[in-house]
Parts: C-alpha cells; structure tokens; sequence
C-alpha cells in the first residue's frame, strides 16, 4: 500500500459548514488523510480548534509568507463542500482572491481531481451566471453533487445536504492511490 492519500476540504462560507466535521469523518473513515481549507468568511462558521483537533491540522485560510514551510501535505484530491454560489462563480471565472480560489484554480492545471456539492438557494441558481459556470467547471473535469437548491431565506437544506457526495464522486481516486 502506498502512503495515506490526502484530501484537501474546502469549506465556503455558508450555514451549514458548521457539519464539515461529517465530511472529514467520513473522509477519514475510508482512508483519507483530511486537511481543510477555507474562505476567510467561513473561518466564522465553523469549529476551528474541533476541526484542527480532528484533522491534526492547522486549518489554512490565508496564504503564507515565503519561507514558511507548508502546513498540509500536497492535495491528492479536493471535495468542495459546502461550495457556495460565490466560490463556484469566482473559481469558474478564474479569481484567485483568496488561497481557497487559489488552490481551485490551480488545481485544473496541477491535475488535481476536485468534487464539489453546491450548498445554494434557487434564486441563486436562477441566475445565467451560476448555471454557465457550472457547466464551464465540469467541463475542466469538476466533479459535482445532485444537491437540489433549496428556497431562500428560509435556512433550508441542511436536513437534506449529503456531506458524502464528494467522497462518493472521489472513491475512483482514492481506490487509485491505495491499491497494492
């Protein structure tokens, strides 16, 4: 067996990332070693010391200063869950704003396989831009879950989010990187 291939979460600012600690569960329980990565926004919704506790990883952020060695070993796959509206539109335009955009957007030229489960309303899905960039990611080989949208302004959808579509999308990589 090889070593312990390593998944990088990328968690969007959104109600519902406060449960990544699901995905990294999960993600750990099939094989994965997890690192997590996050917009600066979600650092406010999510369980910081639980995650780093739990990955045994300082949560990344922000980008380092040069000289300061990298904290999370190279990604062997990346699941964006919860990829909000604004993540997906930004990477599929090609922002790199912040190092979670940086990481997306480098990751199609690294060859680093990436699924995604959208956490968005329907008003936001009606919008030209969200579907346009969806396609446009699946067409640089993003991989991406069913998650219906649901209505907004009503604090919808955590009941029925499955935080292990990205682990599902991904197995194929994961079954590569651990045979014998």
């Amino acid at each position: 067996m090889t070593s312990q291939p390593f998944l990088y979460v990328a968690v969007c600012a959104s109600g519902i990332a406060d449960d990544v600690g699901k995905l990294i569960s999960a993600a750990q329980e099939e094989g994965w070693g997890v690192g997590v990565v996050v917009t600066p926004n979600a650092m406010g919704f999510i369980d910081r010391a639980g995650i780093e506790e739990q990955t045994g990883y300082p949560i990344r952020s922000a980008w380092r200063p040069p000289g300061i060695p990298a904290s999370l070993p190279p990604a062997d796959a990346i699941a964006v869950a919860p990829a909000t509206f604004n993540t997906i539109n930004k990477w599929a335009d090609g922002h790199a704003d912040t190092l979670l955009l940086g990481i997306l957007t480098e990751s199609y030229g690294l060859g680093i396989p990436v699924a995604a489960q959208p956490y968005i309303n329907s008003a936001q899905a009606a919008h030209p831009a969200y579907a346009a960039n969806v396609e446009r990611l699946k067409a640089m080989g993003v991989l991406f879950g069913d998650y219906v949208p649901h209505k907004p302004k009503v604090g919808g959808g955590r009941d029925r989010y499955d935080w292990s579509t990205p682990l599902r999308l991904l197995r194929p990589v994961l079954e590569a990187k651990t045979e014998v």
